[in-house]
C-alpha cells in the first residue's frame, strides 16, 4: 500500500467520539491513542467528548458534527459490542446514507490476526453521511490500533495509491 510522496498531503478535520458508560476523559486510553495516532498522521483534531451509551444522545452529536463544515471524518470508539448497552452501530445506521461494509470486514479481519476469533464480536462499521465519513471502533486500545493503523492511516492520507477516501471527499454528495 504505497504513498507516493509526489502527491499533496491533505489534512482531515477529525472529530473524535468515546462510546462509554464508565469512562472520562482521564481515563480514555482509547480515545487518546486515537487522538494521538491522528495528530502524528498530520490530520486536525476538529472535537472531541464522550458520550454514554445512549443512541439518541450519539445520534444527536452525530448529526451535530455531519452538519458542521469544520469537521470531514468522525471516529468513534466503543459501544460496538453485542451487549444490550452496545448501540454504537445503531446509532450510525439512524445517520448513515451509503454504509461501507468493507471497513467493518477488514476490520474484523485485522482484529482476528491479534485477538483471534473474539473479533466476532465486534460490530465496527462505517458509512458516509451528508458527505461525512463515520467510522465505528471497538472501545479498546487494541482495536483503536488495529483500526487507525491497518485501515485510517492510509485510507485518510491523500498521498495513498491507488486510491483513498480523501480524494473522493469532494464528491460524497453527488447525487
Amino acid at each position: 500500500m504505497p504513498i507516493d510522496q509526489t502527491r499533496r498531503f491533505i489534512p482531515v478535520r477529525i472529530a473524535v467520539l468515546t462510546v462509554s458508560d464508565t469512562r472520562s476523559l482521564a481515563e480514555d486510553r482509547s480515545g487518546d491513542t486515537l487522538v494521538q495516532r491522528l495528530i502524528d498522521a498530520g490530520h486536525t483534531l476538529a472535537d472531541r467528548r464522550i458520550l454514554r451509551d445512549d443512541v439518541d444522545a450519539i445520534v444527536a452529536q452525530l448529526h451535530a458534527w455531519i452538519d458542521d463544515e469544520g469537521i470531514d471524518c468522525i471516529v468513534t470508539t466503543g459501544g460496538t459490542g453485542v451487549t444490550g448497552r452496545d448501540v454504537t452501530p445503531e446509532a450510525i445506521e439512524r445517520v448513515a446514507d451509503k454504509m461501507i461494509p468493507g471497513f467493518g470486514e477488514l476490520f474484523r479481519w485485522l482484529s482476528f490476526q491479534s485477538i483471534g476469533t473474539s473479533t466476532v464480536q465486534s460490530r465496527a462499521c462505517a458509512c458516509v453521511a451528508r458527505g461525512t465519513y463515520l467510522f465505528a471502533l471497538p472501545g479498546s486500545t487494541g482495536a483503536v490500533k488495529d483500526g487507525w493503523d491497518g485501515i485510517l492511516a492510509t485510507q485518510l492520507d491523500s498521498r495513498h495509491t491507488p486510491c483513498n477516501f480523501v480524494e473522493l471527499m469532494p464528491r460524497l454528495r453527488e447525487h
